[in-house]
């Protein structure tokens, strides 16, 4: 199966392919007959240059800017990576609502700028996490992963989801009584048409003053604006990974000092990347051996 990869991916997985070109999708130039499977990093497909394309294998858990019911429609099908990076994004969630709670960057600036002049620390005092009550929206695997690891900090879970199932990893609250009551948010959902501007201006004015909000899912979860204006005001803090316009961050938050930003790095770790792109080659590899892919996408799940 002749495959095109809109990039090199990370690991010796990628050497099994037998026939792949690497070639960034708007270099395309016309319809390519004899492309039958495609890897991309959550990119838009163009389906009408690829007539013969039967599968699109997604590098990454979220497919939002993929068109899966047009594939479905087409006859192609879509997969992604889940599963295998729910640590290190779940990691990372945890080390921003750190950060972003015991002024970590702040202390690195201060200390870096030679403003530290004696033993004792100086400046506004930080908040503690441990006792502080953690609100989790979408205790999927990588919600349930950070749920986990708060155990390890006394801290006290609450969660919303799709459905409104028990769990021992905290307690159920509807999405506006969450806000009301949490210290710390982290949002772990799918962007989706449902979820798309969730957490709007209305949403996060009912954040308790001081409270942290932590984004690794999807930018345009988030109002985007809404969220500048109140981080401008300093009322809360945030650790960001994700952001509406990637790669653009707006130039507001740059110099805040009560903002801790990232480059969409949720799954950047060596072990982590390697294993997508290996569940990446094994779904090519079944397709092409004529069995079910591994890690298939519902078409239902998607956005319009």
């Amino acid at each position: 199966m002749k495959v095109l990869a809109t990039r090199r991916y990370p690991g010796s997985a990628f050497d099994e392919l037998d026939d792949v070109e690497v070639e960034p999708l708007e270099t395309l130039e016309g319809p390519r007959e004899d492309l039958e499977g495609l890897i991309v990093a959550n990119e838009p497909v163009p389906l009408e240059l690829l007539p013969r394309l039967r599968l699109v294998a997604n590098f990454g858990v979220g497919y939002d800017r993929i068109d899966v019911p047009a594939c479905a429609a087409r006859g192609v099908v879509v997969t992604n990576t889940p599963g295998v990076l729910d640590a290190a994004t779940a990691d990372l969630a945890f080390a921003l609502l750190l950060a972003a709670r015991r002024q970590v960057v702040a202390g690195d600036r201060f200390v870096r700028s030679g403003g530290w002049s004696g033993s004792w620390s100086e400046g506004g005092l930080a908040e503690e996490v441990s006792g502080s009550t953690l609100g989790i929206v979408g205790l999927g695997r990588i919600g349930s992963a950070v749920a986990r690891r708060a155990r390890g900090f006394d801290v006290r879970v609450l969660f919303t989801r799709r459905s409104r199932a028990d769990s021992d990893l905290g307690e159920f609250r509807e999405l506006d009584a969450l806000l009301a009551e949490s210290d710390l948010v982290s949002i772990h959902a799918p962007l989706t048409s449902e979820t798309e501007g969730l957490i709007d201006a209305r949403r996060l004015a009912l954040l308790r003053d001081g409270a942290v909000l932590v984004n690794t899912a999807r930018g345009e979860i988030v109002e985007e604006p809404a969220l500048v204006a109140e981080l401008v005001s300093g009322r809360i803090s945030a650790g960001l990974d994700v952001f509406a316009h990637e790669p653009e961050v707006p130039a507001e938050l740059l110099e805040l000092p009560n903002v801790v930003l990232t480059p969409h790095i949720g799954s950047a770790t060596r072990q982590t990347r390697e294993a997508m792109t290996r569940l990446v080659v094994d779904n090519l590899l079944a397709v092409e051996r004529g069995d079910p892919p591994l890690t298939p996408v519902r078409a239902r799940a998607t956005r319009p």
